[in-house]
C-alpha cells in the first residue's frame, strides 16, 4: 500500500489522498513525501489532469513533521537539508500553474498547514474540533516548511508573528476571518464539490507571492508601520520569554528578513533559522518532555494494565470553595452529574455560581450557547445533604487542610456512598495513608491533587496511599483523563511531589531575602530563570499563612511520630512577616508586596527587617540556587520512590508549578547540564549555603556510572 493515492475524475480533476498505512495520522517523512512527489509528477506531465485536490484518508489532514526525525538531528546541515527538501517539493507544486486545492477534512498543524499554504486555495470542514496553526515554537522550533514566509504574505506580518510566536491554534471560523483559509464546507461532499468547482474555474493560477505586482497585506519590512512594529516586537517578546526561547527570536528574524527578499530567498533564510532551532538544547529539552514524555503519560504509562477502562457518571464534591467549585465545573463540563456539598446552602450555591459565571463569560464571547450553559448548570446539584451523594461512583473531598475535618466528612460520606465508590482527597500536603485511616475501605482511598484555578490548570497529581488498590488508581486515572487533564502518579509522602518541590522555590526566595539579597534582584532572577512568577510574588499568591500552617502541622506531626523536625533556614522569615507584621499575602493586600488593586510594589519595610548585604551575588548565582534547589529535591523524590517515573517528574513540574519549561523539567535540566557537572555545582552551593543543596545520593551514583535520567527512566 502506498501513502498517497491519486484518482482522476471525468472532469479532469485529480484527487490526491494522503493515507499512510499503519498510522492513525499522516506525518511528514520520506514515506509520505516520496509517493507525493510521484503524484505531483503525474499532475505535471498528464495533459488530461486540469487540477488537483489534496485531502486526507485519515480523520485529520496532516499532523506535521515526523518529530522522531527532527529530534535525532544534531548536525545543522542535516536540519537545513531536511527543510530545503520539503520546500523544494512545495515550490514545485506551486509552479505547476495547475490549480491545487487543499480540502481540509481535519486538523492541519505545522507541516500539515504549510502544505495547505502552498496550495492555491484552502477549504475546511466546519468542524469545531478542527484546528489550524503553526505551533512549532512550543517545541523550540520554527515552521521550517515555508510557514514564516507564506503566512506573512497571506495574512500580514503582525498577525503571522503573533500566530507563530504564540503557537496559536485556530478554529475554522477564526482562520477564515483572517484569510488563512478561503472557504468553509458543511460536509465532506460539499467540500469536494467546492474544491472541484474552484479548480475548473481557475485553470491556470499563480500563487500571490509569485505575481510581479505582489504586495504584503499591511506592508513588508520596509513599510514604516511594520518597521515600527518590528522595532518593538523583540522587546515585548523578551519581556515574556526572558531570552530563554531562541525560536521566538529566530521566527521574528526569519519573517523580517523574508520581508525584504523574494519568496525563494526567504525560504532559504527560514531553513537556516530552522537548523539553528533544531539543534538547540532548548528544542531537545522541550521535545523530550512536552512531546515524548507527555505522550507516554497520555497513553497511560502510569495506569495499571489490568483494570478495565471506566467512566465516572456521578461525582460528589465535598467543599464548595474555589477548589471544589472548580472541580464541579470541569466535571459537569464533560457531562458528569455533580453533587456539590457544603456546610451551608449559601456556600453550596456560591460554589455553583462559579460555574455560572464561567459559562456566562463564555456565552458573552460566543464560545457557548444558552442551551449548553443551562445543561451544564442543570448537572450540578448544590446541597448540604450527604444523602444526595448516594449513587456517586467517585467522591472528591476539597475541604480545609485539617485532619479532624477531613476525617469527619470521610465517615459521613462513606455511610451513604456505594461500597465500590472511590473516595479521593484533594489535599496538597497531608499524607494520603494517614487520611485513609479514617476510611472503612482504605483500598478505595486515593489522592487527587488539583491545582488552582482548576478550569485552567492542566495537571492532576494522583497520590497512592499504602493501601490504595490498582483498581482505585485506574479509576482515578481514567477520571482525570475524562475531564481533559493530564495525570501524573506519585507515591505517598508529606507534600507528595509537586507541593514539596514547589515549596523549595518560594522558600529559596525567602532564604535569599534573609541573607540580605536585594528583593528586586531576587524577583528579576526568578523571571530570568524561566519561572512563570518570581518567588516572593508567587509566595504572596499562595499566602504566607498557608506556608506557616503547613510548617506548624509538620512540626506537630514530627513530634507525634517521635521525629526531629529541622526548620528551613528561612522559616523565621515567614514567622516574622505573618505573626509579627501580620503580612499574610496578596489576599489581605500585604505580604512581601503591598497591593493596591491590580498594582503592587515590594514592601519598603523588607529592607528594614532584612538589611541589604554589602556584597550582592551575581544574577546567575541566584538563578542557580533557584533552579538547582528544585532539581535536587526532585531527585530526592525520585530516590525515595515518591516519583514513579522520569516523565511524571518533568511533566508534573512544568504543568504543576511552572518549572522553567525551556529546561524540559528538573530531571531533563540535570541531563542537559550534565550529571557529573551538576553534582559538582550542587556541592559548591551546599558548601556556601547549606545542606539542602547537597546532591542526592542517587545523583552522585549516576555521575559515577555516567548515567542520565533518560537511562534510568
Amino acid at each position: 500500500m502506498t501513502a498517497v493515492k491519486l484518482e482522476l475524475g471525468g472532469d479532469g480533476i485529480a484527487v490526491i489522498t494522503l493515507d499512510m498505512p499503519g498510522r492513525s495520522m499522516n506525518v511528514l517523512n520520506a514515506e509520505l513525501t516520496g509517493p507525493f512527489l510521484e503524484a505531483l509528477k503525474q499532475v505535471e506531465t498528464d495533459a488530461s489532469i486540469k487540477g488537483a485536490i489534496l485531502t486526507s484518508g485519515k480523520k485529520e489532514f496532516l499532523a506535521g513533521a515526523d518529530l522522531d526525525q527532527v529530534f535525532g538531528i544534531t548536525n545543522p546541515q542535516d536540519a537545513y537539508d531536511l527543510a530545503e527538501a520539503f520546500k523544494a517539493l512545495l515550490r514545485r507544486m506551486e509552479k505547476t500553474t495547475k490549480p491545487f486545492v487543499a480540502a481540509l477534512n481535519g486538523t492541519a498543524l505545522g507541516g500539515g498547514l504549510e502544505l495547505a499554504l502552498a496550495c492555491n486555495y484552502r477549504i475546511a470542514m466546519n468542524d469545531p474540533k478542527l484546528k489550524l496553526g503553526l505551533p512549532e515554537v512550543k517545541l523550540g522550533l520554527l515552521p521550517g516548511g515555508g510557514g514564516t514566509q507564506r503566512l506573512p504574505r497571506l495574512v500580514g506580518m503582525q498577525t503571522a508573528l503573533q500566530l507563530m510566536g504564540e503557537g496559536k491554534e485556530l478554529r475554522v471560523e477564526e482562520a477564515k476571518g483572517m484569510g488563512l483559509i478561503n472557504d468553509i464546507a458543511a460536509s465532506k461532499e460539499e467540500m469536494m464539490e467546492k474544491a472541484r468547482a474552484w479548480c475548473l474555474a481557475n485553470p491556470s493560477v499563480l500563487q500571490p507571492w509569485d505575481e510581479k505586482k505582489f504586495r504584503y497585506p499591511g506592508g513588508d519590512s520596509r513599510t514604516p508601520a511594520v518597521t515600527q512594529m518590528m522595532a518593538i516586537a523583540p522587546a515585548m517578546a523578551n519581556a515574556k520569554a526572558q531570552g530563554n526561547y531562541p525560536a521566538i527570536g529566530h521566527i521574528m528574524s526569519s519573517v523580517w528578513e523574508g520581508g525584504i527578499t523574494d519568496i525563494d530567498t526567504g525560504l532559504k533564510v527560514e531553513s537556516r533559522y530552522f537548523a539553528a532551532c533544531a539543534v538547540s538544547q532548548v528544542s531537545k529539552n522541550l521535545m523530550t518532555s512536552l512531546w515524548y514524555q507527555l505522550n507516554s503519560i497520555k497513553k497511560g504509562q502510569s495506569r495499571p494494565r489490568g483494570p478495565a477502562q471506566s467512566q465516572v457518571k456521578k461525582v460528589g464534591v465535598l467543599g464548595a470553595g474555589m477548589m471544589g467549585a472548580g472541580i464541579a465545573y470541569v466535571s459537569a463540563k464533560v457531562g458528569i452529574e455533580v453533587v456539590l456539598l457544603d456546610m451551608s446552602q449559601e456556600g453550596a450555591d456560591k460554589g455553583k455560581d462559579y460555574s455560572r459565571n464561567l459559562m456566562d463569560k463564555a456565552l458573552k464571547k460566543g464560545r457557548t450557547t444558552q442551551q449548553k450553559m443551562d445543561e451544564l448548570l442543570g448537572r450540578i446539584t448544590a446541597t448540604t445533604s450527604y444523602e444526595a451523594l448516594a449513587g456517586c461512583d467517585l467522591v472528591i473531598e476539597a475541604v480545609f487542610e485539617d485532619r479532624g475535618i477531613k476525617a469527619e466528612v470521610t465517615r459521613k460520606t462513606e455511610a451513604v456512598i456505594p461500597a465500590t465508590a472511590v473516595y479521593a482527597s484533594n489535599t496538597s500536603t497531608l499524607p494520603i495513608t494517614g487520611l485513609a485511616t479514617s476510611s472503612a475501605r482504605p483500598e478505595n482511598f486515593i489522592g487527587l491533587h488539583f491545582f488552582s484555578p482548576v478550569d485552567k490548570m492542566p495537571l492532576v497529581e494522583i497520590i497512592m496511599g499504602d493501601k490504595t488498590s490498582d483498581e482505585t488508581l485506574a479509576k482515578g486515572f481514567d477520571y482525570v483523563q475524562q475531564i481533559g487533564k493530564t495525570p501524573i502518579v506519585v507515591n505517598d509522602s508529606r507534600g507528595f511531589y509537586t507541593s514539596r518541590v514547589f515549596g523549595t522555590y518560594v522558600m529559596e526566595g525567602a532564604a535569599l531575602l534573609k541573607e540580605g539579597v536585594h528583593p528586586r534582584s531576587i524577583e528579576v532572577a526568578g523571571l530570568k530563570s524561566g519561572m512563570p512568577m518570581p518567588p516572593l510574588a508567587l509566595h504572596d499568591e499562595v499566602t504566607l499563612s498557608l506556608s506557616l500552617h503547613v510548617m506548624d502541622q509538620t512540626r506537630a506531626d514530627y513530634a507525634a511520630e517521635g521525629k526531629t523536625y529541622t526548620p528551613h533556614v528561612a522559616e523565621d522569615v515567614i514567622r516574622t512577616l505573618v505573626s509579627t507584621k501580620n503580612r499574610v499575602g496578596k489576599k489581605t493586600g500585604q505580604g512581601y508586596y503591598d497591593y493596591n488593586g491590580r498594582e503592587k510594589s515590594l514592601w519598603p519595610g523588607l529592607s528594614e527587617l532584612f538589611p541589604l548585604a554589602a556584597n550582592q551575588p551575581s544574577q546567575q548565582e541566584i538563578i542557580d540556587r533557584m533552579i538547582f534547589v528544585q532539581a535536587n529535591e526532585t531527585v530526592r523524590c525520585y530516590e525515595e520512590k515518591v516519583l514513579r517515573s522520569v516523565s511524571d517528574a518533568n511533566i508534573g513540574a512544568i504543568f504543576g508549578w511552572g518549572f522553567a519549561p525551556h529546561h524540559g523539567g528538573p530531571l531533563q535540566f540535570l541531563n542537559a547540564y550534565g550529571i557529573e557537572k551538576a553534582v559538582k555545582r550542587l556541592n559548591e552551593l551546599a558548601d556556601k549555603y547549606g545542606e539542602r543543596f547537597r546532591p542526592a545520593g542517587v545523583l552522585v551514583e549516576m555521575a559515577k556510572k555516567g548515567q542520565t535520567f533518560m537511562d534510568a527512566a
